[in-house]
């Protein structure tokens, strides 16, 4: 009897381990490690329409669902992506790429290279009204036709057939592999885009090329993308999708990444005041960016028609105090407009070349210019100023900075204005402000690419600031083959930007990231948006 029961109660407790092995099989199968990427994209994005987006949250999304020809690689090399190669003509003016066999929108139709024609002639087409129009320039009778001076088939950008797009250039341009892996070049759907002209604001209408696809698109509050399987590398791409989340509230944003709610966290979304020990316990990455923070003039409205009055304004911002103190992540001061690192086709860098270009903190001085100022103006009293700004904590903690410094070097007491993104930038491409906060980030590594934006007419030149001088050096810059000559030409026009001053530099960005150790095989490019292509989430 109590061999028996012996026995028996062994055999129940095998089983019993038998079936929680199973159980315990089934639940840690349950919870392999979710392959969705958690991000925050702060603000709704202005557009994700490949030809429209040009601000870095719309750029980041656009860029996980889209691609073009080419893409650039973790050394930031372009290398063919939708083409399977590109041949360049012996006077560096005509580019002739092939389309990979079998390349499909999300949808499953067929994707040409037609589409690629019709997607660049649409993002020139002045009726779509796409600020980043001017990175196409580049190719013979674009700008004309953005202009309306030329017709769309007079553009140098053809289908030869389904497979080959020939592309012809107004001169040599020995970035322009660069430029087309730009969101701008990527291909839009025609089809749906013939139906609905707004089809790529809103999820039901939304087709793409890329990695990923619209799964869901909450406005002003979250986008989720899933992995689009008619990608033509589908088969290497390891995530399920990608979910944005819409939180500009940098102390809120901090506990949802510390939560686990988010795998990464960009440095506008870190309170300011956590990011030196973030940095000093390794907890934050640090690395150079593409851009910098500057604030622009409306030079058309009182009182900064007044040069003297903008260097004023400039020269009496203590940069040290705000880098320190506000913005914390280990920033360079600004003293000229083109980044550190920026180089010319010859390897050489544009800032070491130049130096500084203007004085930072010159606090007496900048008090006498802005009486100068209002002498040759006949003020008695400086006309009031408001600084308009996009919302969130580190621009607000910057604006109120510069706010006491006006105040105690210059006082006056100027008003601050915050709107949130979108409206924040129909306004500057409205020129309807006075003051304002601003940035820029790189388009491609050139210093053209920085000084363009301030010519005449530009569609990106927000300031209303106009010189032919700069204009004349920009134009033999653009045309000039000699790099030595097309050097002297840029440095030239930026010594006349920092002395007229439509804008002042403030700080050169530098890239602060918070990042789970799990997320592994996000591409950073010191110039674009992410790539999320290839990320995989490893096992905690």
């Amino acid at each position: 009897m109590k061999r028996g029961f012996r026995f028996g109660l062994v055999l129940f407790l095998v089983i019993g381990l038998i079936v929680a092995g199973c159980s315990n099989g089934d639940q840690n199968a349950d919870k392999k490690q979710s392959q969705v990427l958690k991000l925050n994209v702060e603000q709704e994005p202005t557009s994700l329409d490949p030809a429209i987006a040009f601000e870095f949250n719309s750029m980041d999304v656009v860029n996980s669902m889209f691609e073009g020809l080419m893409r650039l690689d973790k050394n930031e090399q372009p290398q063919p992506a939708a083409a399977e190669k590109v041949e360049v003509s012996k006077d560096k003016k005509t580019y002739t790429f092939t389309l990979r066999d079998g390349l499909k929108w999300s949808n499953g139709d067929p994707l040409t290279a037609e589409d690629f024609e019709y997607s660049w002639k649409r993002a020139l087409d002045p009726n779509t009204g796409s600020e980043a129009s001017f990175l196409m320039f580049f190719i013979k009778n674009a700008e004309k036709y953005n202009a309306g001076d030329a017709k769309a088939d007079d553009v140098g950008v053809k289908a030869l057939d389904g497979k080959t797009l020939e592309v012809k250039l107004e001169q040599p341009t020995p970035f322009f592999k660069q430029l087309v892996c730009y969101t701008i070049y990527a291909p839009v759907y025609k089809k749906e885009l013939d139906k609905d002209k707004k089809a790529y604001g809103d999820a039901k209408t939304f087709v793409s090329n890329g990695p990923f696809k619209m799964e869901e698109w909450k406005h002003d509050s979250s986008i989720k993308v899933k992995k689009n399987e008619h990608y033509r590398d589908a088969d290497k791409v390891k995530l399920e999708g990608i979910h944005w989340a819409m939180s500009s509230d940098a102390p809120t944003a901090y506990q949802q990444f510390k939560a686990g709610e988010f795998h990464m966290l960009y440095d506008t979304a870190v309170p300011p005041d956590l990011k030196p020990s973030l940095i000093k316990k390794g907890e934050a990455k640090v690395s150079p960016g593409s851009g910098l923070e500057f604030f622009r003039f409306n030079v058309e409205k009182k009182p900064f028609n007044n040069k003297k009055v903008r260097q004023a304004f400039s020269m009496a911002v203590d940069r040290q105090l705000i880098v320190d103190e506000v913005i914390q992540g280990n920033e360079k001061l600004a003293l000229a407009y083109v980044i550190p690192g920026t180089k010319n086709a010859k390897g050489e860098e544009f800032r070491k070349q130049g130096g500084d270009l203007i004085q930072d903190a010159r606090f007496k001085e900048a008090k006498k210019l802005l009486e100068e100022g209002m002498k040759e103006e006949g003020w008695d009293k400086l006309p009031e100023v408001t600084l308009l700004y996009s919302t969130n904590d580190k621009n607000k903690a910057e604006a109120e900075a510069m706010q006491e410094m006006y105040r105690k070097h210059l006082g006056i007491n100027i008003k601050l204005q915050n709107q949130e993104s979108k409206v924040f930038f129909e306004n500057q491409r409205n020129k309807n402000y006075q003051f304002s906060r601003s940035s820029f980030l790189a388009d491609y590594n050139d210093p053209y690419n920085y000084l363009e934006s301030f010519q005449t007419d530009h569609p990106v030149n927000r300031t209303n600031w106009s010189n032919k001088k700069y204009d004349d050096l920009l134009g033999k810059a653009f045309k000039e083959a000699d790099e030595d000559k097309r050097m002297k030409y840029l440095h030239e026009a930026e010594e006349i930007l920092m002395d007229e001053m439509p804008l002042f530099p403030v700080y050169f960005y530098n890239d602060l990231i918070l990042e789970k150790p799990e997320v592994k095989n996000i591409v950073r490019h010191l110039v674009g948006p992410n790539d999320y292509t290839y990320v995989e989430i490893e096992e905690k």
